[in-house]
């Protein structure tokens, strides 16, 4: 396992005496070496199952010419696996609303489409991550490790730790789902967390979590049930799991964009929506808006700038440059209602900065 001595987590993160106004002011004097995250919500290219139905045209080879000059110019290249990757057989999961069931197996090679758009880390955290039973999750795990691409978020794979252009960095997951690390267990995220701060330059942490819909872009301040189902208290998740050493928190799970907030100096995306959901998935109004958020960090994990790139998604799910730039509205109006007070000014081209 690698590790990182010359960190130490004590000088990069707030103790509960130091003011998020100090991080601030760290955040602008200290602009010299940035390290840069993109991120994306939900990916699902396209399914196999229960038939070739919902696979896209030319087997999913342009699925993602439009974004190609975004996607991979970070050192860390994010986004959410929403589903397996298996060219045939395993056995789809059963769900508790059969009406609201779906099983998404991808086929393997499109991990390969994942690589050459950019993308070099995925959370396998979510409610699709566990489609296709043992022989769905076995076949993911080997195909992403075939195609380079770092993941974590199932219950026994919680973490990752890889380097990128000099850089050490963790990942960890969690969803509310069976098979993945849990969302609801706080104190048992806070644990993984911290140990893993400790192996670590930038800690980037990821969740799946919030309730579904276009009724479901504001955050809520408390557990948010969808079907049923505890989906989490995703601001209390995000911010114990700053407290207890994350750098960046990136969330998806509603299939609609939702509010940033600046926590202690650190970033928090609350949803990232649908960028890439192919054949099976809902893009009306907000679900078809399809954003990219390219954050960049000081060398202590702290924001110093970011970007917010507007896509949506056309046809049956492809994305493409949306010039009506509707993510970054979406954007400004959720942060500005839900964290009025939040030292984040989202400009209309997109650029996001610290306020004086």
């Amino acid at each position: 396992m690698i590790s990182c001595s010359q960190h130490d987590p004590g000088q990069d993160h707030n103790s509960s005496g130091t003011s998020d106004s100090n991080q601030i002011s760290n955040n602008k004097k200290d602009t010299g070496s940035l390290i840069s995250i993109i991120a994306a919500g939900d990916v699902m290219p396209g399914t196999n199952y229960p038939s070739a139905y919902s696979l896209p045209p030319d087997d999913g080879i342009n699925l993602f010419d439009s974004v190609k000059y975004i996607t991979g110019t970070a050192d860390v290249n994010f986004c959410n696996l929403e589903g397996t990757l298996l060219d045939s057989g395993g056995k789809p999961k059963k769900c508790n609303t059969p009406d609201n069931c779906v099983s998404f197996r991808i086929p393997e090679h499109y991990a390969g489409y994942l690589k050459d758009a950019g993308f070099d880390l995925v959370s396998t955290a979510n409610n699709h991550s566990n489609d296709m039973g043992a022989e769905g999750k076995l076949s993911t795990i080997n195909t992403l490790k075939k195609y380079d691409i770092e993941f974590a978020g199932y219950s026994d794979h919680p973490v990752t730790i890889f380097e990128k252009n000099g850089i050490i960095f963790g990942f960890t997951a969690f969803a509310p789902n069976n098979g993945t690390q849990n969302l609801n267990d706080i104190p048992n995220a806070v644990k993984v967390i911290s140990d893993l701060r400790k192996k670590c330059k930038i800690l980037i942490v990821s969740f799946h979590g919030g309730a579904e819909g276009y009724s479901a872009q504001r955050v809520s301040y408390g557990k948010e049930i969808y079907l049923g189902e505890n989906r989490g208290n995703v601001i209390e998740f995000a911010h114990s799991a700053i407290d207890a050493g994350a750098d960046i928190v990136i969330g998806h799970g509603p299939h609609v964009p939702r509010a940033l907030e600046l926590y202690k100096g650190k970033l928090i995306a609350y949803s990232l929506g649908n960028f890439c959901t192919y054949g099976k998935f809902s893009l009306s109004g907000p679900q078809g808006v399809a954003p990219l958020l390219k954050v960049f960090l000081n060398n202590k994990g702290n924001f110093v700038k970011g970007k917010i790139y507007s896509f949506k998604q056309i046809n049956r799910g492809v994305p493409v440059p949306d010039n009506e730039l509707s993510a970054v509205k979406l954007f400004k109006s959720l942060t500005e209602k839900d964290f009025p007070e939040t030292p984040l000014i989202i400009k209309e081209n997109g650029d996001v900065e610290l306020s004086d």
